[in-house]
């Protein structure tokens, strides 16, 4: 905690700029998406594990919608070491349908910064070509994707070298089309960065690892920095749990069935005010999970995840005080990006605002026969 405590102390007692009109939520959900998760898996249990998630996903959170008519967005972020075929086939079919979209995952270990950026080219377009993920920039001609580093381990972060290996990882990912990572916060793990609560930008020193600890903050009419963006969720310290009944929980934005969604952690979402600096009324809330762990998604696709979504809409879209916006990893990046250029109003306007939505493609009874499933 001695890395981040002072900075969320600092950021607790910093008073909130005057709103006027609503606060505008921003909410989303990212998920660490892992079929393979645990030691030799068999391929029967992945695919429940997608199943599951394809018929019960858009059963919950068909239920919902917020102020523009959005469901809540699910963002798979998927390991490119565990990519199938059948599996994205499936996960596209529901970003079709207007209930998340597909971002890149990676675990590696003792690798090399050329290995990484021919790993993520290599991914990022397959997953273009056989599922319609990802737009192409104009000008650089790379895919615009997102990231999430398995273990935390984001630019060689980890004390122990473990799990990354590449000190100059945020410039490879700049160059691979990566427009801002999604990992963080990791606490209580030691590879939590210093900059907490907030949208930061990093700059990497190449040779030295876990360059992205400090940065600084999107503002209003500034200019990029650095090498990546950073969207952090929230972080904090939930005095209503307690250990042992005296040390408060560490709030790290992470949802499971020992860590339910429940309306006083959303309520600590809000106060954790995390916004682009100079736009108080954009609220950016990103929370986290690993979905496909069995023991968990009774959690993320049953009661506690309604519950969750009715107490958002119940208290956080009255469209007076709050206004509630379901978010994919991509859109909140649009968000901020429009916040960074002046933009005002209604974010809504703005989801699409620098990088536009990929063309998912449709599952397809003929095209998975033809794939051998």
């Amino acid at each position: 905690m001695q890395n981040w405590l002072g900075n969320y102390i600092r950021h607790t007692l910093t008073q909130p700029q005057t709103v006027t009109g609503p606060k505008h939520i921003l909410f989303c959900f990212v998920d660490h998406y892992e079929p393979q998760w645990g030691r030799n898996i068999p391929l029967e249990q992945e695919r429940a594990r997608v199943d599951r998630w394809f018929n019960d996903y858009p059963a919950v959170a068909g239920q919902f919608v917020d102020a523009d008519g959005c469901f809540p967005q699910h963002c798979f972020y998927y390991p490119e070491e565990e990519y199938r075929y059948e599996h994205l086939a499936k996960i596209s079919d529901l970003c079709y349908r207007g209930f998340g979209e597909i971002e890149v995952h990676l675990h590696h270990d003792n690798d090399t910064s050329d290995n990484l950026r021919q790993t993520l080219t290599n991914f990022t377009e397959m997953l273009h070509r056989e599922h319609g993920a990802f737009v192409r920039d104009d000008v650089t001609g790379k895919l615009s994707y997102s990231f999430i580093h398995g273990n935390w381990s984001l630019n060689n972060c980890r004390h122990d070298g473990r799990w990354c290996g590449v000190n100059d990882e945020l410039i490879i990912l700049k160059e691979t089309g990566c427009y801002a990572d999604f990992t963080f916060p990791s606490a209580p793990s030691d590879t939590q960065p210093a900059m907490v609560n907030t949208l930061y930008y990093a700059k990497d020193n190449p040779g030295q690892p876990n360059s992205h600890n400090t940065g600084r903050p999107v503002s209003v009419n500034g200019k990029p920095w650095g090498d990546l963006m950073l969207i952090t969720g929230p972080i904090g310290l939930n005095w209503k749990v307690r250990k042992k009944g005296i040390f408060p929980q560490i709030e790290n934005a992470d949802v499971r069935t020992s860590m339910p969604p429940t309306p006083e952690r959303v309520d600590l979402w809000v106060k954790s005010n995390i916004h682009v600096k100079g736009r108080p009324e954009w609220i950016f809330i990103k929370v986290h999970t690993h979905g496909t762990q069995e023991e968990d998604m009774d959690t993320l696709l049953g009661a506690p995840f309604a519950k969750m979504c009715q107490h958002l809409q119940t208290k956080y879209n009255d469209g007076e005080n709050f206004v509630l916006h379901y978010v994919s990893a991509r859109e909140m990046y649009n968000i901020a990006k429009a916040a960074e250029a002046g933009e005002s109003g209604n974010p809504n306007n703005y989801r699409d605002y620098v990088i536009a939505k990929p063309s998912y493609k449709p599952l397809q009874d003929k095209e998975m026969a033809g794939k051998g499933m």
